[in-house]
């Protein structure tokens, strides 16, 4: 077959090249390679013999752990498009998701049959897909066929599902082994914390292609934790800002020797974490772009880098995420849809050879332009060395007394006033100045809005927060993101809103009892 993927001849090549050796842990039970592919075309001949098509969607819903991997290469080398599911779903979002991606079938733990069953589904446990250890190759896959379906986070709207044909997924695999900062090989273990679904599956992919380790637990569980950085700390973790600063919780002033690289990413890494990443690791965090229209890598800065961007005066421009990957076109276009020269603030739009085939929205799938450009809906620069600069939504400016001001710039300027605590700010709407701006700290330590106060003398007083609200929690969602519209939900049940001249948050009065 022409422009096929030969995704299960390289998956048998894998397990014949590196047989016994240990392909995924979740620290405690383990899968070497060799039943890795014997499960996982198990799974791939089963969906044949149901007469699963090339392109058909297929969900999958399992927990990180070492089922995860084999049930991924199952969907993928029978050709089928794997919608991932992210498994800590509510029922309403599976139905969501299964309304706009189109599958009944759900691959799934025997302990979620029942459930998904409820639902109009059609389960199958994967504890009964035994392994098949002389399982033969399956033919190529459409390079043009649906190869996987996943979701947005839903922060400005209800999910849409993104589709990625199996040929842009098999171009990300090429990409993203080809900018690692060394290659992985035997003993080399990479620990991911964060949602396969997302960008921990691109990194296992990468890591397995390599006969390394690949190290995977559901979130960051102390418990489970210490038998992985005891000893021989992993070479590499996969750890987006909030998970970085709960790893560092959990280990305060402790050194680490050994990891070569922190994958880091899916938010702005704030300097004063980076600062403890390096006092507990070195400077070996590496920051990339990325989002579920486009698989990484977007761009790329090496830890070196980094280290140098971080020792940089603040420009204004925003968070440094580093030159395009190969590949991969970025372009800073005005409110007329005009390119920009460096230095100038304006919508970042991309484009590359894997980015996602369509979109699947309420209104049906909508297929992306050949050669269109991708409005990412995210607002940056391109500095003077060619670098993208990131500083922040779009759909989060904010408009108050006149000025738009956006958050991301105030949160860079409170960086550290919370104790090493997340700070959002957002803005509340006001009749009287359009939108008042409130910072909105997570368990913040006692007297933080003193310490926020004394760091905002640089910027312009249109940018000063009002109010200062400390929450709990900030609510988040799957992949670690705090959800601005839904901490605004937060401020504004616990607080109202006295509009004026001199605006400021009332604490609302608890409902009494019905009697």
């Amino acid at each position: 077959m022409r422009d096929g993927i030969a995704w299960s001849n390289d998956l048998l090549t894998l397990a014949a090249r590196f047989a016994g050796r240990v392909a995924v842990t979740d620290g405690v039970a383990t899968m070497d390679y060799a039943t890795l592919s014997a499960r996982a075309h198990a799974l791939a001949h089963r969906l044949r013999a149901a007469g699963q098509r090339a392109g058909t969607p297929v969900a999958t819903l399992v927990p990180n752990g070492i089922d995860a991997p084999w049930v991924s290469c199952g969907v993928t080398i029978a050709g089928a498009a794997e919608v991932a599911v992210n498994a800590h779903s509510t029922d309403a979002e599976i139905l969501w998701y299964a309304e706009l991606a189109g599958f009944r079938r759900i691959l799934a733990p025997a302990a979620q049959a029942a459930r998904l069953a409820g639902l109009g589904l059609d389960p199958w446990p994967i504890e009964q897909i035994a392994p098949d250890p002389a399982a033969v190759a399956l033919p190529p896959v459409p390079a043009d066929a649906w190869g996987r379906i996943i979701f947005t986070s839903g922060t400005t709207g209800k999910p849409k599902a993104i589709v990625h044909t199996h040929g842009g997924r098999w171009t990300a695999h090429l990409l993203q082994r080809a900018v690692l900062p060394f290659t992985p090989g035997e003993g080399d273990r990479v620990l991911l914390m964060t949602p396969f679904v997302h960008g921990a599956s691109l990194i296992t992919a990468a890591w397995l292609e390599q006969g390394a380790e690949v190290v995977l637990q559901d979130g960051v569980r102390a418990d489970r934790l210490a038998a992985v950085m005891e000893g021989t700390p992993p070479a590499a973790i996969f750890a987006p800002p909030t998970v970085l600063a709960k790893l560092l919780s959990l280990y305060p002033g402790r050194r680490f020797e050994g990891v070569r690289v922190i994958f880091c990413g899916t938010a702005t890494l704030a300097r004063e974490l980076w600062q403890r990443a390096a006092e507990a690791f070195g400077p070996v965090v590496r920051v990339t772009y990325g989002m579920s229209e486009c698989f990484n890598p977007i761009t790329v800065l090496e830890p070196a880098e980094v280290a140098a961007a971080m020792a940089e005066p603040d420009d204004g421009l925003g968070a440094n995420l580093g030159w395009p990957a190969p590949g991969v076109e970025v372009s800073i276009r005005g409110e007329d849809g005009g390119a920009l020269p460096q230095g100038e603030a304006g919508e970042i739009f991309l484009r590359a050879r894997h980015m996602t085939g369509g979109t699947i929205t309420a209104a049906g799938f909508a297929a992306r332009p050949p050669g269109g450009w991708h409005r990412t809906g995210d607002l940056g620069a391109i500095d003077r060395r060619g670098r993208l600069r990131l500083s922040g939504r779009a759909a989060d400016l904010m408009k108050t007394g006149g000025y738009r001001v956006h958050p991301s710039e105030i949160e860079a300027a409170l960086d550290g006033a919370a104790g090493g605590q997340a700070i959002c700010v957002l803005g509340l709407p006001s009749d009287y100045w359009g939108e008042v701006v409130v910072a909105v700290a997570e368990s913040p330590p006692p007297g933080w809005e003193d310490a926020a106060r004394g760091r905002l003398a640089a910027l312009a007083r249109p940018k000063h927060p009002r109010a200062f609200v400390a929450l709990a929690e900030l609510p988040r969602n799957a992949q670690g993101k705090v959800v601005r519209a839904r901490v605004r939900e937060a401020v504004l049940e616990r607080h109202a809103l006295e509009d004026g001249p001199h605006p400021r948050l009332v604490a609302r009065r608890p409902q009494s009892p019905a009697r």
